[in-house]
Protein backbone atom coordinates (compact mmCIF):
# COMPACT_ATOMS: atom_id res chain seq x y z
CA UNK A 1 0.00 0.00 0.00
CA UNK A 2 1.25 3.50 -0.82
CA UNK A 3 2.94 5.01 2.23
CA UNK A 4 0.94 8.24 1.87
CA UNK A 5 -2.34 6.32 2.14
CA UNK A 6 -1.07 4.16 4.99
CA UNK A 7 0.12 7.16 7.01
CA UNK A 8 -3.16 8.95 6.35
CA UNK A 9 -5.24 5.99 7.52
CA UNK A 10 -3.22 5.46 10.70
CA UNK A 11 -3.63 9.11 11.69
CA UNK A 12 -7.30 9.01 10.80
CA UNK A 13 -8.11 5.81 12.68
CA UNK A 14 -6.52 6.83 15.94
CA UNK A 15 -6.82 10.61 16.03
CA UNK A 16 -10.14 10.67 18.03
CA UNK A 17 -8.48 8.93 21.02
CA UNK A 18 -7.44 12.42 22.17
CA UNK A 19 -11.17 13.14 22.65
CA UNK A 20 -12.05 9.98 24.63
CA UNK A 21 -13.04 11.98 27.72
CA UNK A 22 -15.16 14.29 25.53
CA UNK A 23 -16.96 11.23 24.17
CA UNK A 24 -17.73 10.17 27.73
CA UNK A 25 -18.96 13.61 28.78
CA UNK A 26 -21.22 13.72 25.70
CA UNK A 27 -22.91 10.51 26.88
CA UNK A 28 -21.02 7.89 24.87
CA UNK A 29 -18.68 5.12 25.94
CA UNK A 30 -15.14 6.44 26.21
CA UNK A 31 -13.75 3.43 24.35
CA UNK A 32 -15.83 4.31 21.27
CA UNK A 33 -13.01 6.75 20.43
CA UNK A 34 -10.67 3.78 19.86
CA UNK A 35 -12.82 2.02 17.21
CA UNK A 36 -11.67 3.06 13.71
CA UNK A 37 -14.50 4.44 11.60
CA UNK A 38 -17.11 4.18 14.35
CA UNK A 39 -15.22 6.80 16.36
CA UNK A 40 -15.81 9.32 13.55
CA UNK A 41 -19.50 8.47 13.41
CA UNK A 42 -19.79 9.32 17.12
CA UNK A 43 -17.57 12.38 16.75
CA UNK A 44 -19.82 13.78 14.03
CA UNK A 45 -22.91 13.11 16.19
CA UNK A 46 -21.55 14.94 19.22
CA UNK A 47 -20.46 17.93 17.06
CA UNK A 48 -23.78 17.91 15.11
CA UNK A 49 -22.06 17.42 11.76
CA UNK A 50 -23.78 15.65 8.79
CA UNK A 51 -22.85 12.00 8.24
CA UNK A 52 -21.99 12.54 4.56
CA UNK A 53 -18.79 14.21 5.77
CA UNK A 54 -17.54 10.69 6.39
CA UNK A 55 -17.31 10.08 2.63
CA UNK A 56 -14.91 13.02 2.35
CA UNK A 57 -12.95 12.02 5.44
CA UNK A 58 -11.65 8.87 3.75
CA UNK A 59 -10.18 10.80 0.79
CA UNK A 60 -6.39 11.18 1.26
CA UNK A 61 -5.26 14.71 2.15
CA UNK A 62 -8.65 16.34 1.44
CA UNK A 63 -10.03 14.53 4.47
CA UNK A 64 -7.62 16.49 6.66
CA UNK A 65 -9.62 19.65 6.01
CA UNK A 66 -12.80 17.91 7.22
CA UNK A 67 -10.93 16.73 10.29
CA UNK A 68 -9.89 20.33 11.03
CA UNK A 69 -13.53 21.39 10.84
CA UNK A 70 -14.44 18.64 13.30
CA UNK A 71 -11.75 19.91 15.65
CA UNK A 72 -13.14 23.45 15.51
CA UNK A 73 -16.69 22.13 15.99
CA UNK A 74 -15.51 20.23 19.09
CA UNK A 75 -14.19 23.46 20.60
CA UNK A 76 -17.49 25.18 19.83
CA UNK A 77 -19.36 22.37 21.60
CA UNK A 78 -17.55 23.56 24.72
CA UNK A 79 -18.51 27.19 24.08
CA UNK A 80 -15.10 28.10 22.69
CA UNK A 81 -15.75 30.61 19.95
CA UNK A 82 -12.76 32.94 20.19
CA UNK A 83 -10.24 32.76 17.40
CA UNK A 84 -7.34 31.75 19.64
CA UNK A 85 -9.45 28.99 21.21
CA UNK A 86 -10.33 27.56 17.80
CA UNK A 87 -6.66 27.83 16.82
CA UNK A 88 -5.76 25.68 19.85
CA UNK A 89 -8.24 23.06 18.63
CA UNK A 90 -6.67 23.11 15.17
CA UNK A 91 -2.97 23.13 16.04
CA UNK A 92 -2.84 21.46 19.50
CA UNK A 93 -5.82 19.05 19.71
CA UNK A 94 -3.66 16.36 21.36
CA UNK A 95 -3.39 18.66 24.40
CA UNK A 96 -6.49 20.83 24.12
CA UNK A 97 -9.02 18.00 23.82
CA UNK A 98 -7.84 16.18 26.98
CA UNK A 99 -7.92 19.54 28.80
CA UNK A 100 -11.54 20.16 27.75
CA UNK A 101 -12.56 16.64 28.71
CA UNK A 102 -10.86 16.49 32.12
CA UNK A 103 -11.21 20.10 33.31
CA UNK A 104 -13.95 20.65 35.89
CA UNK A 105 -14.32 24.22 34.62
CA UNK A 106 -15.22 23.15 31.07
CA UNK A 107 -18.55 21.65 30.06
CA UNK A 108 -19.90 19.98 26.93
CA UNK A 109 -23.09 21.59 25.56
CA UNK A 110 -25.48 19.24 23.79
CA UNK A 111 -27.13 22.37 22.40
CA UNK A 112 -24.42 24.77 21.30
CA UNK A 113 -24.72 28.21 22.98
CA UNK A 114 -25.37 31.29 20.88
CA UNK A 115 -22.40 33.47 20.03
CA UNK A 116 -22.52 36.96 18.51
CA UNK A 117 -19.49 37.63 16.33
CA UNK A 118 -18.00 41.09 16.06
CA UNK A 119 -17.65 42.69 12.64
CA UNK A 120 -13.88 42.18 12.74
CA UNK A 121 -14.31 38.51 13.62
CA UNK A 122 -16.79 38.01 10.77
CA UNK A 123 -14.26 39.49 8.34
CA UNK A 124 -11.46 37.32 9.74
CA UNK A 125 -13.59 34.17 9.47
CA UNK A 126 -14.62 35.09 5.93
CA UNK A 127 -11.01 35.64 4.88
CA UNK A 128 -9.87 32.37 6.45
CA UNK A 129 -12.72 30.48 4.78
CA UNK A 130 -11.93 32.09 1.40
CA UNK A 131 -8.23 31.30 1.65
CA UNK A 132 -8.90 27.67 2.63
CA UNK A 133 -11.60 27.19 -0.03
CA UNK A 134 -9.54 28.73 -2.84
CA UNK A 135 -6.45 26.80 -1.71
CA UNK A 136 -8.38 23.52 -1.94
CA UNK A 137 -9.65 24.43 -5.41
CA UNK A 138 -6.16 25.46 -6.47
CA UNK A 139 -4.55 22.28 -5.12
CA UNK A 140 -6.97 19.73 -6.50
CA UNK A 141 -9.25 21.18 -9.15
CA UNK A 142 -8.30 24.32 -11.09
CA UNK A 143 -5.41 26.76 -11.14
CA UNK A 144 -4.75 29.92 -13.11
CA UNK A 145 -1.65 30.21 -15.29
CA UNK A 146 -0.29 32.61 -17.88
CA UNK A 147 1.80 31.90 -20.99
CA UNK A 148 5.16 33.73 -20.67
CA UNK A 149 7.00 32.47 -23.78
CA UNK A 150 6.27 31.72 -27.42
CA UNK A 151 7.13 28.01 -27.33
CA UNK A 152 3.49 27.07 -28.04
CA UNK A 153 2.70 29.79 -30.63
CA UNK A 154 0.23 29.84 -32.36
CA UNK A 155 -1.69 27.31 -30.31
CA UNK A 156 -1.16 29.23 -27.08
CA UNK A 157 0.01 32.83 -27.21
CA UNK A 158 2.26 34.95 -25.03
CA UNK A 159 -0.18 36.82 -22.80
CA UNK A 160 -2.80 34.09 -22.70
CA UNK A 161 -4.37 33.66 -19.26
CA UNK A 162 -5.79 30.21 -18.78
CA UNK A 163 -7.26 27.81 -16.25
CA UNK A 164 -5.70 24.39 -15.85
CA UNK A 165 -7.84 21.34 -15.09
CA UNK A 166 -6.04 19.21 -12.48
CA UNK A 167 -8.72 16.52 -12.18
CA UNK A 168 -8.84 15.21 -15.76
CA UNK A 169 -5.58 13.27 -15.47
CA UNK A 170 -5.79 12.80 -11.71
CA UNK A 171 -5.16 15.56 -9.16
CA UNK A 172 -1.77 15.29 -7.51
CA UNK A 173 -1.70 15.55 -3.72
CA UNK A 174 0.74 18.22 -2.45
CA UNK A 175 4.16 16.86 -1.59
CA UNK A 176 5.06 19.92 0.48
CA UNK A 177 1.73 20.86 2.10
CA UNK A 178 3.18 23.55 4.40
CA UNK A 179 3.14 26.49 2.01
CA UNK A 180 2.23 30.18 1.93
CA UNK A 181 -1.20 30.55 0.26
CA UNK A 182 -1.24 31.32 -3.46
CA UNK A 183 2.57 31.39 -3.77
CA UNK A 184 4.45 28.79 -5.79
CA UNK A 185 8.06 28.48 -4.67
CA UNK A 186 9.06 32.03 -3.70
CA UNK A 187 7.46 34.50 -1.30
CA UNK A 188 5.79 37.51 -2.96
CA UNK A 189 8.02 40.62 -3.32
CA UNK A 190 11.17 38.55 -2.77
CA UNK A 191 13.64 36.84 -5.10
CA UNK A 192 14.97 33.94 -3.08
CA UNK A 193 12.81 33.49 0.05
CA UNK A 194 11.11 30.09 -0.04
CA UNK A 195 7.31 30.13 0.25
CA UNK A 196 7.17 26.58 1.59
CA UNK A 197 8.55 24.42 4.35
CA UNK A 198 9.87 20.88 3.94
CA UNK A 199 9.19 20.07 7.59
CA UNK A 200 6.45 17.77 6.27
CA UNK A 201 7.28 15.95 3.02
CA UNK A 202 4.81 13.49 1.52
CA UNK A 203 5.42 10.81 -1.09
CA UNK A 204 3.94 11.15 -4.54
CA UNK A 205 0.24 10.30 -4.70
CA UNK A 206 -2.23 10.96 -7.52
CA UNK A 207 -6.02 10.66 -7.24
CA UNK A 208 -7.85 8.52 -9.81
CA UNK A 209 -7.87 10.06 -13.29
CA UNK A 210 -10.98 10.78 -15.32
CA UNK A 211 -9.01 10.10 -18.48
CA UNK A 212 -5.59 8.84 -19.54
CA UNK A 213 -3.12 11.17 -21.24
CA UNK A 214 -3.13 10.70 -25.00
CA UNK A 215 -0.70 11.83 -27.68
CA UNK A 216 -0.77 15.47 -28.77
CA UNK A 217 -2.74 17.00 -25.87
CA UNK A 218 -1.34 20.17 -24.20
CA UNK A 219 -0.02 19.42 -20.72
CA UNK A 220 1.10 21.57 -17.79
CA UNK A 221 3.95 20.00 -15.83
CA UNK A 222 6.79 20.81 -13.45
CA UNK A 223 10.11 21.49 -15.16
CA UNK A 224 12.08 18.22 -14.84
CA UNK A 225 15.49 19.93 -14.61
CA UNK A 226 14.13 22.37 -12.02
CA UNK A 227 15.17 20.21 -9.08
CA UNK A 228 18.39 22.22 -8.72
CA UNK A 229 18.39 25.94 -9.53
CA UNK A 230 20.80 28.85 -9.75
CA UNK A 231 19.02 31.79 -8.09
CA UNK A 232 20.61 34.11 -10.66
CA UNK A 233 19.42 32.21 -13.74
CA UNK A 234 16.34 30.47 -12.27
CA UNK A 235 14.73 28.45 -15.11
CA UNK A 236 16.20 30.65 -17.86
CA UNK A 237 19.18 28.31 -17.89
CA UNK A 238 19.11 25.00 -16.06
CA UNK A 239 21.70 24.28 -13.38
CA UNK A 240 22.85 21.24 -15.35
CA UNK A 241 23.42 23.23 -18.54
CA UNK A 242 25.44 25.75 -16.53
CA UNK A 243 27.57 22.94 -15.11
CA UNK A 244 28.20 21.54 -18.59
CA UNK A 245 29.20 24.99 -19.79
CA UNK A 246 31.19 26.38 -16.84
CA UNK A 247 32.05 23.36 -14.72
CA UNK A 248 30.69 22.07 -11.41
CA UNK A 249 33.17 23.88 -9.18
CA UNK A 250 32.63 27.35 -10.60
CA UNK A 251 28.83 27.12 -10.69
CA UNK A 252 28.71 25.99 -7.07
CA UNK A 253 31.24 28.49 -5.70
CA UNK A 254 30.88 31.64 -7.83
CA UNK A 255 27.97 33.29 -6.02
CA UNK A 256 28.58 36.61 -7.74
CA UNK A 257 27.62 35.20 -11.14
CA UNK A 258 25.42 32.25 -10.24
CA UNK A 259 23.93 33.17 -6.87
CA UNK A 260 22.91 30.41 -4.49
CA UNK A 261 22.33 26.87 -5.70
CA UNK A 262 19.06 25.62 -4.25
CA UNK A 263 17.11 22.37 -4.45
CA UNK A 264 13.34 22.31 -4.95
CA UNK A 265 10.83 19.48 -4.42
CA UNK A 266 8.84 18.26 -7.43
CA UNK A 267 5.68 20.27 -6.78
CA UNK A 268 7.63 23.52 -6.28
CA UNK A 269 9.53 23.45 -9.54
CA UNK A 270 8.71 25.86 -12.36
CA UNK A 271 5.61 25.01 -14.39
CA UNK A 272 5.86 24.55 -18.16
CA UNK A 273 3.23 23.91 -20.82
CA UNK A 274 4.00 21.86 -23.93
CA UNK A 275 2.30 19.35 -26.17
CA UNK A 276 2.56 15.71 -25.10
CA UNK A 277 4.03 14.21 -28.23
CA UNK A 278 4.94 10.79 -26.85
CA UNK A 279 3.26 8.72 -24.15
CA UNK A 280 4.64 5.73 -22.18
CA UNK A 281 5.62 2.87 -24.49
CA UNK A 282 5.98 5.02 -27.62
CA UNK A 283 9.05 5.22 -29.83
CA UNK A 284 9.70 8.76 -31.05
CA UNK A 285 11.80 10.02 -33.91
CA UNK A 286 12.08 13.55 -35.31
CA UNK A 287 12.63 13.78 -39.05
CA UNK A 288 13.00 17.18 -40.73
CA UNK A 289 11.55 18.82 -37.63
CA UNK A 290 8.39 16.68 -37.53
CA UNK A 291 7.82 14.11 -34.79
CA UNK A 292 7.03 10.54 -35.79
CA UNK A 293 5.41 8.30 -33.20
CA UNK A 294 5.84 4.56 -33.76
CA UNK A 295 6.66 5.36 -37.39
CA UNK A 296 3.64 7.62 -38.00
CA UNK A 297 4.10 11.36 -38.67
CA UNK A 298 2.44 13.63 -36.12
CA UNK A 299 -1.08 14.79 -36.91
CA UNK A 300 -2.83 17.01 -34.39
CA UNK A 301 -4.83 20.21 -33.97
CA UNK A 302 -1.88 22.31 -32.83
CA UNK A 303 -0.45 24.96 -35.16
CA UNK A 304 3.20 24.15 -35.83
CA UNK A 305 5.80 26.82 -36.56
CA UNK A 306 9.25 26.38 -38.08
CA UNK A 307 12.13 28.70 -38.89
CA UNK A 308 12.82 29.45 -42.57
CA UNK A 309 15.42 31.33 -44.58
CA UNK A 310 13.54 33.63 -46.95
CA UNK A 311 15.64 35.13 -49.78
CA UNK A 312 14.25 38.21 -51.51
CA UNK A 313 15.25 40.10 -54.65
CA UNK A 314 16.94 42.68 -52.43
CA UNK A 315 13.74 44.35 -51.28
CA UNK A 316 12.42 44.22 -47.74
CA UNK A 317 8.90 43.37 -46.58
CA UNK A 318 6.81 46.25 -45.40
CA UNK A 319 6.25 45.86 -41.60
CA UNK A 320 2.49 45.70 -42.04
CA UNK A 321 2.85 42.60 -44.26
CA UNK A 322 4.58 40.64 -41.49
CA UNK A 323 2.12 42.01 -38.94
CA UNK A 324 -0.87 41.00 -41.06
CA UNK A 325 0.57 37.47 -41.29
CA UNK A 326 0.80 37.42 -37.47
CA UNK A 327 4.56 36.83 -37.55
CA UNK A 328 5.32 37.70 -33.95
CA UNK A 329 8.72 36.05 -33.49
CA UNK A 330 11.73 38.35 -33.75
CA UNK A 331 12.89 38.37 -37.36
CA UNK A 332 16.23 39.32 -38.92
CA UNK A 333 17.05 40.75 -42.34
CA UNK A 334 20.58 40.43 -43.70
CA UNK A 335 21.11 43.14 -46.30
CA UNK A 336 24.33 41.47 -47.55
CA UNK A 337 22.48 38.31 -48.59
CA UNK A 338 18.95 39.77 -48.90
CA UNK A 339 17.73 37.05 -46.56
CA UNK A 340 15.20 36.98 -43.72
CA UNK A 341 15.05 34.45 -40.92
CA UNK A 342 11.32 34.04 -40.25
CA UNK A 343 9.25 31.75 -38.04
CA UNK A 344 6.23 30.66 -40.07
CA UNK A 345 3.16 28.51 -39.81
CA UNK A 346 2.09 26.53 -42.87
CA UNK A 347 -0.46 29.24 -43.71
CA UNK A 348 2.00 32.14 -43.43
CA UNK A 349 4.59 30.07 -45.35
CA UNK A 350 2.24 29.79 -48.33
CA UNK A 351 1.49 33.53 -48.30
CA UNK A 352 5.14 34.57 -47.95
CA UNK A 353 6.12 32.17 -50.74
CA UNK A 354 3.59 33.83 -53.05
CA UNK A 355 4.96 37.34 -52.40
CA UNK A 356 6.57 38.72 -55.60
CA UNK A 357 9.79 39.84 -53.88
CA UNK A 358 10.54 36.29 -52.63
CA UNK A 359 13.05 34.31 -54.67
CA UNK A 360 13.32 31.24 -52.44
CA UNK A 361 12.21 29.93 -49.06
CA UNK A 362 14.16 27.16 -47.32
CA UNK A 363 13.55 25.39 -43.98
CA UNK A 364 16.27 26.27 -41.46
CA UNK A 365 16.91 22.70 -40.31
CA UNK A 366 19.68 21.41 -38.09
CA UNK A 367 21.00 18.29 -39.84
CA UNK A 368 23.21 15.44 -38.64
CA UNK A 369 26.20 17.27 -40.12
CA UNK A 370 25.50 20.18 -37.73
CA UNK A 371 25.87 18.05 -34.57
CA UNK A 372 29.53 18.90 -33.92
CA UNK A 373 29.47 22.29 -35.64
CA UNK A 374 26.63 23.49 -33.36
CA UNK A 375 28.06 21.71 -30.30
CA UNK A 376 24.78 19.84 -29.71
CA UNK A 377 26.43 17.65 -27.07
CA UNK A 378 26.35 20.65 -24.70
CA UNK A 379 22.61 21.21 -24.75
CA UNK A 380 20.73 18.31 -26.37
CA UNK A 381 19.66 15.27 -24.34
CA UNK A 382 21.38 12.87 -23.68
CA UNK A 383 24.57 15.03 -24.01
CA UNK A 384 26.61 12.13 -25.34
CA UNK A 385 28.37 11.53 -28.66
CA UNK A 386 26.89 8.03 -28.79
CA UNK A 387 23.74 9.85 -29.94
CA UNK A 388 24.54 12.44 -32.62
CA UNK A 389 21.06 13.96 -32.63
CA UNK A 390 19.94 17.50 -33.47
CA UNK A 391 16.70 19.34 -32.77
CA UNK A 392 15.40 18.46 -36.26
CA UNK A 393 16.94 14.99 -36.65
CA UNK A 394 16.42 13.24 -33.34
CA UNK A 395 16.05 9.66 -32.20
CA UNK A 396 14.65 7.10 -32.41
CA UNK A 397 14.16 7.04 -28.65
CA UNK A 398 11.90 4.80 -26.57
CA UNK A 399 9.73 6.42 -23.89
CA UNK A 400 9.66 4.15 -20.81
CA UNK A 401 6.49 3.01 -19.10
CA UNK A 402 5.87 1.63 -15.62
CA UNK A 403 6.88 -2.01 -15.41
CA UNK A 404 9.35 -1.91 -18.31
CA UNK A 405 12.57 -3.85 -17.82
CA UNK A 406 15.18 -1.75 -19.61
CA UNK A 407 18.33 -3.30 -20.98
CA UNK A 408 21.10 -0.94 -19.86
CA UNK A 409 24.74 -0.78 -20.84
CA UNK A 410 27.64 1.67 -20.93
CA UNK A 411 26.40 3.13 -24.24
CA UNK A 412 22.73 3.77 -23.45
CA UNK A 413 22.94 4.49 -19.70
CA UNK A 414 23.13 8.21 -20.53
CA UNK A 415 19.49 7.95 -21.64
CA UNK A 416 18.32 6.54 -18.33
CA UNK A 417 20.77 7.75 -15.65
CA UNK A 418 18.61 10.71 -14.61
CA UNK A 419 15.50 8.51 -14.63
CA UNK A 420 17.20 5.98 -12.35
CA UNK A 421 18.84 8.44 -9.94
CA UNK A 422 16.85 11.67 -9.78
CA UNK A 423 13.32 10.63 -10.69
CA UNK A 424 13.20 7.20 -9.04
CA UNK A 425 15.64 7.77 -6.17
CA UNK A 426 18.29 5.08 -6.71
CA UNK A 427 22.06 5.28 -6.44
CA UNK A 428 23.92 4.76 -9.72
CA UNK A 429 27.60 4.05 -10.27
CA UNK A 430 29.27 3.46 -13.62
CA UNK A 431 32.65 1.76 -13.56
CA UNK A 432 33.89 1.26 -17.11
CA UNK A 433 31.41 -1.09 -18.74
CA UNK A 434 29.95 -2.15 -15.37
CA UNK A 435 26.77 -0.52 -13.96
CA UNK A 436 25.80 -0.65 -10.29
CA UNK A 437 22.34 0.31 -9.06
CA UNK A 438 21.96 0.57 -5.28
CA UNK A 439 25.32 -1.17 -4.97
CA UNK A 440 24.43 -4.18 -7.12
CA UNK A 441 25.94 -4.87 -10.53
CA UNK A 442 23.22 -5.15 -13.17
CA UNK A 443 22.39 -4.83 -16.86
CA UNK A 444 18.65 -4.30 -16.35
CA UNK A 445 16.42 -1.73 -14.69
CA UNK A 446 12.74 -2.08 -13.71
CA UNK A 447 10.95 1.23 -14.36
CA UNK A 448 8.69 2.46 -11.52
CA UNK A 449 6.83 5.34 -13.22
CA UNK A 450 5.35 6.29 -16.57
CA UNK A 451 7.22 8.86 -18.66
CA UNK A 452 6.21 11.36 -21.34
CA UNK A 453 7.83 13.35 -24.14
CA UNK A 454 6.86 17.03 -24.34
CA UNK A 455 7.53 19.44 -27.23
CA UNK A 456 6.48 22.96 -28.12
CA UNK A 457 4.55 23.77 -31.29
CA UNK A 458 7.12 26.49 -32.08
CA UNK A 459 9.74 23.88 -32.92
CA UNK A 460 12.75 26.18 -33.24
CA UNK A 461 12.03 28.23 -30.12
CA UNK A 462 11.02 25.71 -27.48
CA UNK A 463 12.99 24.34 -24.53
CA UNK A 464 11.46 20.89 -24.30
CA UNK A 465 12.21 17.18 -24.02
CA UNK A 466 14.83 17.42 -26.74
CA UNK A 467 16.87 19.42 -24.24
CA UNK A 468 16.11 17.63 -20.94
CA UNK A 469 14.58 14.27 -21.78
CA UNK A 470 11.67 12.43 -20.24
CA UNK A 471 8.95 13.96 -18.06
CA UNK A 472 8.00 11.66 -15.14
CA UNK A 473 4.36 11.11 -14.27
CA UNK A 474 4.81 12.72 -10.82
CA UNK A 475 5.64 16.02 -12.60
CA UNK A 476 2.28 16.18 -14.43
CA UNK A 477 0.07 19.03 -13.15
CA UNK A 478 -2.90 19.05 -15.51
CA UNK A 479 -4.20 20.28 -18.85
CA UNK A 480 -5.42 23.75 -19.94
CA UNK A 481 -9.16 23.79 -20.53
CA UNK A 482 -9.97 27.44 -21.28
CA UNK A 483 -8.16 30.67 -22.15
CA UNK A 484 -10.24 33.24 -20.29
CA UNK A 485 -8.22 36.30 -21.36
CA UNK A 486 -5.62 37.02 -24.04
CA UNK A 487 -3.48 40.16 -23.96
CA UNK A 488 -1.04 41.46 -26.55
CA UNK A 489 1.92 42.84 -24.58
CA UNK A 490 3.02 44.97 -27.54
CA UNK A 491 -0.19 46.99 -27.74
CA UNK A 492 -1.81 49.65 -25.57
CA UNK A 493 -5.06 49.07 -23.70
CA UNK A 494 -7.30 50.89 -26.18
CA UNK A 495 -5.30 49.88 -29.26
CA UNK A 496 -6.07 46.19 -29.44
CA UNK A 497 -4.33 44.98 -26.28
CA UNK A 498 -7.15 42.56 -25.55
CA UNK A 499 -7.30 39.87 -28.23
CA UNK A 500 -11.06 39.48 -28.19
CA UNK A 501 -11.04 36.74 -30.84
CA UNK A 502 -8.61 34.72 -28.72
CA UNK A 503 -10.45 35.18 -25.42
CA UNK A 504 -12.71 32.44 -23.98
CA UNK A 505 -11.33 29.78 -26.32
CA UNK A 506 -10.60 26.09 -25.75
CA UNK A 507 -6.90 25.24 -26.25
CA UNK A 508 -6.20 22.54 -28.82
Amino acid sequence: MDSVILTFLIIKWFFPIFAFKIFEEAGYKWWYSFIPGFNYYIWMKLTKRPFWWFAILIIPFIGFFIMLLLQVSTAKSYGKFKLWQEALAVFFPFAYFPYLGFSKDEHYYAVRPEYKKSTVREWVDAIIFAVVAVSILRMFMFEAYTIPTSSMEKSLLVGDYLFVDKMKYGARAPMTPLSFPFAHHTMPLTKNVKSYSELIKLNYYRYPALKQINNYVPIVFNYPEGDTVSTTYQSNASYYSLVRQYGHTRVNTDKRNFGDIIVRPVDKRETYIKRCIGIPGDTLQIIDGYAHINGVKENHKGILEFEYIVKTNGSQFRPNILSDLDITERYIFNPNTSEYKLTLTQESYEKIKANPIVESITPSLQTKEDYYKDNCIMYLFPYNTNYEWTIDEYGPIYIPKRGDVLEINSKNICLYSRLIETYEGNTLKIDGDDIYINGEKTDKYNVKMDYYWMMGDNRHNSADSRFWGFVPEDHIVGTPFIVWLSLDKNKALFQGKIRWSKTMRIPK
